[in-house]
């Protein structure tokens, strides 16, 4: 059965002529915008909507559809102003963009206590900063800076970037090859060990290997898992070795469930940044995410 908000986005894409108008009209975001409207298309069975820049025009099936649907519409939604109370325009909806792991380890036990619509968004560090400059999301979680003149940076806290293993690992027979200082017979011990990676960023590793020893590292892991906090997971079974950011294990570390085996001859730091646009219209939201981040990774 088709969603009657798909009808409601499909009419304000067709008022406003925009994607981002329909989004401000109705009080969602744009890519919320854009799903109802592919959700809608391949309902129906044929496009909506020819592109034309940033402006949205109606193709011929659209128009029909639009006339059909319309005035049904347009009633329903007096009957909702009538009989219910709408919060949409009293309640903001946020939309953060950070990556998987993160959202996980912190702002996710905070999700049912927001006082305020949130749309959670992963993705690739210099397409969150896109979308941020685009005004898709108003806050971003990133260790990389832009560049736009419109998104200021703020530093908020700091990774270091380890290498930590199962407790089945032989950490004192890989100490007693650091202290020989043969940087070759430590990096031949590593590359013996099983390694775990995650199936979309082998980032940390490469930066890890090559600060350490001056190239990318020559090998594959052995096992490819979705996401970092797999990974965690897997090495509290007792073997492997992986190169994650610390503040994701630090209470496996802490518990025991996990080991700290090496933190580099060179320690790998990023510096941690909240990203939003200079004049944003959700200040005070964005406020309040800013205090859960920096309570969790204070």
């Amino acid at each position: 059965m088709v969603n009657l908000e798909w009808y409601r986005t499909f009419k304000a894409i067709y008022k406003t002529g925009t994607l981002t108008g329909a989004a401000e009209s109705l009080f969602i975001s744009q890519p919320g915008v854009s799903l109802h409207l592919s959700s809608l298309e391949a309902y129906v069975g044929y496009k909506l909507f020819d592109r034309t820049g940033r402006k949205m025009h109606p193709t011929e099936r659209g128009k029909v559809l639009f006339n059909a649907i319309s005035e049904p519409l347009s009633k329903l939604e007096e009957v909702e102003k009538n009989f219910q109370k709408s919060t949409e325009k009293s309640t903001p909806t946020i939309s953060v963009g950070m990556c998987f792991e993160t959202f996980q380890t912190t702002l996710e036990q905070y999700v049912s206590t927001l006082p305020f619509n949130l749309i959670i968004c992963f993705g690739e560090y210099p397409e969150m900063l896109d979308q941020l400059d685009k005004g898709i999301l108003d806050l971003i979680i990133t260790p990389k800076k832009g560049s736009s003149p419109n998104i200021e940076h703020e530093a908020f806290s700091s990774e270091q970037i380890i290498l930590v293993g199962g407790n089945n690992v032989d950490i004192k027979s890989f100490q007693k090859i650091l202290k020989s200082g043969d940087i070759e017979k430590v990096e031949d011990w590593l590359k013996e060990e099983k390694w775990y990676g995650t199936t979309g960023d082998m980032e940390h590793l490469f930066q890890f290997w090559t600060l350490n020893f001056g190239h990318k590292p020559n090998f594959r892991p052995n096992y490819i898992v979705p996401n970092l906090n797999s990974i965690i997971r897997c090495l509290k079974g007792g073997s492997g070795l992986a190169v994650i950011p610390d503040f994701l294990c630090k209470n496996e570390i802490d518990n025991k469930e996990i080991s700290l085996v090496w933190e580099g001859n060179r320690k790998l730091e990023n510096t941690l940044y909240f990203g939003c646009r200079k004049n944003t219209n959700h200040p005070n939201e964005i406020a309040h995410i800013k205090s859960l981040f920096r309570q969790v990774m204070k």
